[in-house]
């Protein structure tokens, strides 16, 4: 996915910031994921106990304050399904019995939740709207359409779900069950919540989060009950969870077998001890550019190439991730003291280009002139050509004494600038071109010797 979309009100988007999706690719093992969890899920979360005891102290001043804690228990509650599954109700006939890529959730009933939820509603209804009375409500109607029909307790969940196999085999294992299901049940598309739009800040990120939170459950939630494997017919529904891709399956098998013989998972296996540090025979001594090379290099031109789109700290509160700690525009920018920063849609090679031809432009050089191009970036998306080669392409340059591109993260420039430097002595000749990028910052460099 994209780290960012511009939606159709011409505003900056960053699914990643409310879809909650993981790369498992990564993950090598269950340690590693549930510490993942607690970070992104856990940390700032509060558990329904914890909602009751703040509505019951008075603690909420208004209704945004109640509402985002709802949002963020709601999507701790759902941190493994989240993460890891897609939820389908299945007629309990026609549901899998052997396979080993289809899960029930084993859940606990929820150890007070008609008092937690009784609280929840009278404190909305008598707490004062924050900035929108409308708008609140609609995310009140939305969130608390899953928390007052929730059935389980959610501390003791399971990161890995059991087969249905392994649910059928716990006798006193409980699962969702419905006596039907419409698959025409009403859920919110991905343009819809990309496209939500309040003129308060804050209440558009919660808008999002409870339309996130709202498709996690798509059936009818108050119909829902909690049954053992001898409570379910035939015609009965339940809500079968599926890994969500390739990645997720192909985790779950490595924990399941590590869990099984006891060992921890092949990658981490495999891992040696890191070497001990070991200092050079002999200690390298400073390159004194002054006094060790014949051509002298100098900087001709610098060149900036600046993001087209803008993210204001508004926009950064319009996209507030659920693990994030609450922070006004204004609270951003006193702590930070960066009021916006900008992101492009554009390629890394097009960055180069426009900051290579700017460059040149101010140091009033010609393409002709230039004998090498030196690429330094960690971020490009090419391989072959690399877009050093593809920048001389682009530039028109016959025939360059090198063109490359020169990967080492932060450290690319200096290693840039000491290879360019090398270039001037061996080519003889006066100029050269080298730019570095981040994802969010571009710069191009014309010296000479």
């Amino acid at each position: 996915m994209k780290p960012f979309v511009i939606n159709k009100h011409g505003r900056l988007v960053f699914p990643a910031n409310f879809l909650g999706e993981l790369d498992f690719s990564v993950m090598e093992g269950l340690d590693q994921f549930t510490a993942v969890i607690g970070r992104d899920f856990e940390a700032k979360a509060p558990t329904g106990t914890d909602i009751l005891a703040r509505v019951e102290a008075g603690h909420y001043p208004g209704r945004f304050e109640l509402l985002r804690d709802l949002g963020q228990n709601l999507f701790w509650v759902n941190r493994y399904a989240i993460t890891m599954f897609d939820k389908r109700p299945t007629r309990w006939r026609d549901l899998a019995k052997g396979r080993s890529d289809v899960f029930l959730p084993v859940l606990t009933p929820w150890e007070d939740g008609e008092r937690k939820v009784a609280a929840v509603k009278r404190a909305f209804r008598e707490l004062p709207a924050t900035w929108d009375a409308a708008a609140e409500n609609t995310v009140f109607d939305l969130l608390f359409g899953v928390f007052s029909t929730k059935r389980h307790h959610a501390t003791e969940l399971p990161p890995i779900k059991p087969t249905v196999a392994e649910f059928l085999s716990q006798p006193g294992a409980l699962t969702f069950v419905m006596p039907d299901h419409d698959p025409d049940y009403p859920v919110f598309t991905l343009e819809e919540i990309l496209d939500v739009h309040e003129d308060v800040p804050e209440l558009e990120a919660l808008t999002r989060w409870a339309m996130v939170l709202h498709n996690q459950y798509p059936w009818d939630r108050a119909r829902t009950e909690l049954r053992g494997p001898g409570e379910i017919g035939g015609d009965d529904f339940v809500v079968a969870f599926h890994p969500r891709n390739r990645d997720v399956m192909a985790f779950i098998d490595r924990v399941r077998r590590s869990a099984g013989d006891g060992r921890k998972p092949a990658a981490l296996a495999s891992q040696s001890a890191p070497a001990q540090a070991v200092a050079p025979v002999a200690p390298y001594p400073p390159v004194r550019v002054r006094e060790v090379f014949r051509i002298q290099p100098k900087l001709e031109a610098l060149a900036i190439v600046r993001g087209e789109h803008i993210c204001s700290n508004e926009d950064v509160i319009r996209n507030a991730s659920f693990s994030w700690s609450p922070m006004s525009a204004a609270e951003i920018s006193a702590k930070t003291g960066i009021d916006q920063r900008r992101y492009t849609s554009r390629q890394p090679e097009q960055l180069a280009l426009a900051a290579v031809r700017a460059a040149l432009a101010k140091s009033g050089r010609a393409a002709a002139e230039i004998g090498a191009v030196l690429v330094s970036t960690c971020t490009s998306n090419r391989l072959i050509p690399s877009i050093g080669c593809w920048l001389s392409g682009e530039l028109g340059l016959l025939q360059t004494h090198a063109s490359a591109d020169l990967i080492a993260a932060c450290a690319g420039l200096p290693y840039a600038m000491a290879e360019a430097v090398r270039q001037l002595q061996e080519v003889g000749r006066c100029c050269w071109s080298a730019w570095r990028s981040s994802p969010t910052r571009s710069a191009g460099s014309a010296p000479r010797g």
